[in-house]
């Protein structure tokens, strides 16, 4: 197998005989975060896509994120090295599962995680991200929210605000299994370590936090608070971007066993062979493209 150095140096090559831009997720491997046009969450990178000149985007995440990407520049050509990269929580609600939804509560605004399907964008009236959440739900005109898919994100959503939200049953399978007692060790262990951790967790793990953040959201309060020592409640891939971008910080992993597997599936081999084959491509039917792009749209008006 090649080494990193040699990797590196052909996929540069690669990406400007395409002219390519490398979206890179922050839980993906440090070696991919190194290589990256623009390393982000969710949000950011749906920006990027949407901005960002460029004929092929090469999306190193899981599925919806290149789907988004897709539904934003449809004149691009996006790619998805890791082509069974998924995201479960995206797998947990189904468009005909929102349509039924819908009439039982017919009087919601349907707010939808950008961690869905395509499909599930297109019968949603707006996306949000971990980061936007907040401000997504309080300028929805209605009083009432069906939020989809995680629970524990709509859970966090209702603390700030008096309309009612319907929270889906959906959740992520690494910040679900957080829990209290790895809280307590990791302050055991770390005394005086200010601890963050991500809306997709539990709500009792939410209240035993210090802050509550997305993953840019953490990456901005360890670089500009006081402290020097913080546990990071989220995938441990974001460890490597802090180490980088917050330099004189300390940070640790709240729950070392926190790694999405899916975001893992990504590495340089597959970078360079998706720029060399321009597959695994990823393409939206146009009729649920146009409808998802208005839901997206909406998002990133705000």
């Amino acid at each position: 197998m090649q080494d990193i150095a040699s990797l590196t140096q052909e996929i540069r090559h690669l990406k400007k005989e395409r002219n390519a831009i490398l979206l890179v997720h922050n839980y993906q491997l440090p070696e991919v975060q190194d290589i990256a046009d623009i390393t982000g969450d969710s949000l950011e990178l749906s920006r990027a896509a949407a901005t960002m000149d460029g004929d092929v985007i090469v999306f190193c995440g899981v599925d919806f994120m290149a789907e988004t990407a897709a539904i934003l520049s449809p004149e691009k050509t996006v790619l998805l090295p890791a082509g069974d990269a998924c995201c479960p929580m995206a797998q947990m609600i189904s468009a005909d599962e929102l349509r039924r939804a819908r009439k039982r509560y017919p009087d919601a605004a349907v707010v939808c995680y950008v961690n869905t399907t395509a499909e599930v964008k297109a019968e949603s009236d707006i996306c949000c991200t971990s980061g936007n959440a907040l401000n997504v739900v309080r300028a929805v005109e209605q009083d009432e929210i069906l939020f989809v898919p995680d629970r524990n994100l709509g859970m966090y959503a209702q603390r700030f605000t008096n309309k009612r939200i319907h929270p889906w049953e959906g959740y992520c399978l690494v910040h679900d299994r957080i829990t209290p007692a790895q809280v307590a060790a990791a302050r055991q262990a770390h005394p005086g370590a200010v601890v963050l951790v991500h809306p997709e967790c539990r709500p009792e793990v939410i209240d035993r936090a210090d802050h509550v953040a997305s993953t840019s959201g953490m990456i901005k309060e360890v670089c500009r608070s006081q402290a020097r020592e913080f546990i990071i409640g989220t995938e441990i891939g974001i460890l490597h971007r802090l180490g980088k971008e917050c330099p004189g910080k300390t940070c640790y992993p709240l729950a070392a066993e926190a790694v999405c597997h899916n975001m893992k599936k990504t590495d340089l081999v597959k970078v360079r062979d998706t720029l060399l084959t321009l597959g695994p491509r990823i393409t939206v039917p146009k009729d649920i493209a146009d409808r998802a792009r208005i839901a997206i749209g909406r998002m990133l008006a705000l």
